[in-house]
């Protein structure tokens, strides 16, 4: 088999020195350049030689059939268009990033941050180490776009120089791993980072810059189009592997469930559990596995009892359940009109007022004053439920953590939906378009609504939805922190305060449930103080990733299935008021 050798040892060959069988290391995988094998044998058996949990790509295939015929039950071809931008013809933008910047990958934070969003794509992650040890690659160029306001690294691109790379006398370049941060307030974080990277091709001296992208990911097509790309008449071949499978198995009857009975869906299969989906839309399924089988509906499954169902499902039940097992609650009161509403404003400045029963933030009005419509946010809440509970007002953080098996697996702070101004789009314009940025990334999920609500905050803040707001301002267009509303979420695992942890575990254990989402406010996700907000008996997992929400909800399920090795690390790793190992 060839060998795969690395670009930094290919640097050194010259520019215009012609190779054969060139497979280059690129972290997920290798990618092999199909025009430069031999034979179809010769790429076969270098295809063959692909990792677990890898990806290899062979691009630039010419003839599919023939490549094939070598080895068609290990090989497939990949249902991409390739594109091609003719660095001679393309004209650099005069555009230049607003609220973010575009840099060379410099760090092992920034490398850990590029995985973080691979993970929220879906994509094969890399090494950290990896990224760090071609940092000053000639061969390899690593961008980042950075948030200007919080530092946070929110898009990432990967080039090929093919001359550095194996001496390619055509001069030729390629673009990998475009990805952005669905949550991002920035735009056109992606069309920059593609920019950058033509125009630095184009300097060296490039000649064309090449890609492979999904057919029926539009978004970047109609980009690629814009910027000048055209299709190339060549075809990319992936190997038939667990991570490729919905590639070249065609779409199954879980490709209807929403992502958060999908994520689960996938990691059973995976695991060569049996899935039977039996109502896609609503999110039911059923797994099977070693004459064990268990409905789920998303993540709450049959092995959470009915009583700890309904304790979730009422907001007031939930608090004294909780209340007596030692956890700190707000002061809360159920009201049966919008007087005993205003009445709770003699305890506290601020209120929340919210439906005893209900999800996805539906009804609730947060941080209400004197002066606010107090009549307004009582009927909202009463729309979803006939009873209205009124709460003290708590500020701080809104700390989401996922318990699984008593275990704390993730946790996240969620703030709610904002806008940011650009100096010419109106309040309502930058919030249908935050709105239509924040669905896609969800797959139709989450939105903004435009409602009472909205108009509350908007009033807060003393605009309208038709003014037009300053450059760089940000508006907090909602109080209430739920991603179903536009709000976002951001990771906080490994630096979550332990007694956040331990009064998360105690919530799930007094409410005796296996898989639960426990709201609690915070000062900081660093400091141990806080009072419980709810608790959320179908969690959505996959707004955790990358954590393996998914993996230990189906260990729980099916600990049978555990590989031998991490079931050795569950059975003797971390106590129930730790972290959970990953």
């Amino acid at each position: 088999m060839p060998e795969v050798l690395d670009a930094e040892r290919r640097s050194d060959l010259p520019r215009a020195a012609e190779m054969t069988n060139v497979g280059l290391e690129c972290g997920w995988g290798t990618l092999h350049f199909a025009d430069t094998y031999e034979t179809a044998q010769a790429l076969a058996e270098a295809m063959r030689g692909e990792g677990p949990g890898r990806r290899d790509i062979a691009f630039y295939v010419e003839e599919p059939h023939v490549m094939l015929s070598a080895a068609p039950l290990e090989l497939f071809l990949d249902p991409s268009h390739a594109f091609r931008l003719v660095l001679a013809r393309y004209e650099p933008s005069e555009r230049r990033p607003e609220g973010y910047l575009v840099r060379s990958l410099s760090n092992e934070e920034d490398a850990e941050a590029v995985n973080r969003i691979y993970a929220m794509r879906g994509m094969v992650p890399v090494r950290p180490d990896f990224f760090w040890r071609r940092r000053h690659s000639r061969a390899f160029t690593y961008l980042v776009a950075e948030d200007s306001m919080t530092g946070a690294i929110i898009g990432t691109i990967t080039g090929i120089d093919h001359a550095r790379a194996f001496g390619d006398p055509r001069r030729g370049t390629s673009l990998w791993c475009l990805a952005v941060d669905p949550q991002t307030r920035c735009s056109g974080v992606g069309e920059m980072l593609v920019r950058r990277l033509a125009d630095g091709f184009k300097e060296r001296g490039g000649s064309t810059l090449d890609l492979s992208v999904l057919h029926d990911n539009e978004h970047a097509i109609q980009l690629y189009e814009r910027l000048g790309f055209e299709r190339l008449a060549v075809y990319t071949l992936k190997r038939k592997n667990p991570i490729n499978e919905r590639l070249f198995a065609g779409p199954g009857p879980e490709s209807e469930l929403n992502p958060y009975a999908r994520i689960i869906v996938d990691e059973a299969r995976r695991r060569g559990i049996d899935v039977d989906v039996i109502d896609a839309a609503h999110g039911y399924f059923r797994l099977t596995y070693g004459g064990r089988t268990i409905r789920c509906r998303e993540s709450l499954s049959e092995m959470t009892s009915a009583v700890a169902m309904s304790i979730c499902d009422d907001k007031s039940v939930t608090r004294s359940i909780v209340e007596a097992a030692g956890i700190s609650v707000p002061d809360e009161v159920e009201v049966r009109d919008a007087a005993g509403a205003r009445a709770m404003l003699e305890r506290h400045e601020r209120i929340v007022v919210k439906p005893a029963r209900g999800e996805q933030g539906r009804g609730i009005s947060v941080g209400l004053t004197a002066e606010d419509d107090i009549e307004g946010a009582f009927e909202r809440a009463r729309e979803v439920c006939e009873r209205v509970l009124v709460e003290e007002f708590v500020e701080g953080d809104d700390l989401r953590l996922v318990v699984i098996d008593h275990r704390v697996v993730a946790a996240a702070v969620r703030r709610p939906a904002r806008i940011y101004g650009d100096g010419a789009s109106s309040v309502r314009q930058l919030i249908e378009t935050h709105s239509r940025r924040r669905a896609a990334a969800t797959g139709g999920e989450a939105s903004i609504p435009i409602d009472g609500e909205t108009d509350r905050c908007l009033r807060a803040a003393g605009i309208t939805l038709d003014d037009v707001i300053e450059e760089g301002r940000e508006v907090e267009v909602r109080r209430t922190a739920n991603l179903h509303t536009g709000g976002t979420i951001h990771d906080v695992t490994d630096h979550v305060h332990p007694a956040l942890v331990d009064a998360a575990v105690r919530v799930s254990r007094a409410i005796d449930i296996p898989v639960v989402g426990v709201d609690l406010m915070v000062r900081s996700h660093r400091a141990g103080v806080y009072r419980f907000i709810e608790a959320n008996e179908r969690v959505g997992l996959a707004n955790h990733e990358p954590q393996p929400t998914a993996q230990r909800f189906v260990d729980l399920l099916f600990p049978q299935s555990i590989p031998h090795a991490l079931r050795q690390v569950h059975r003797h790793g971390a106590d129930a008021g730790e972290p959970c190992p990953v």
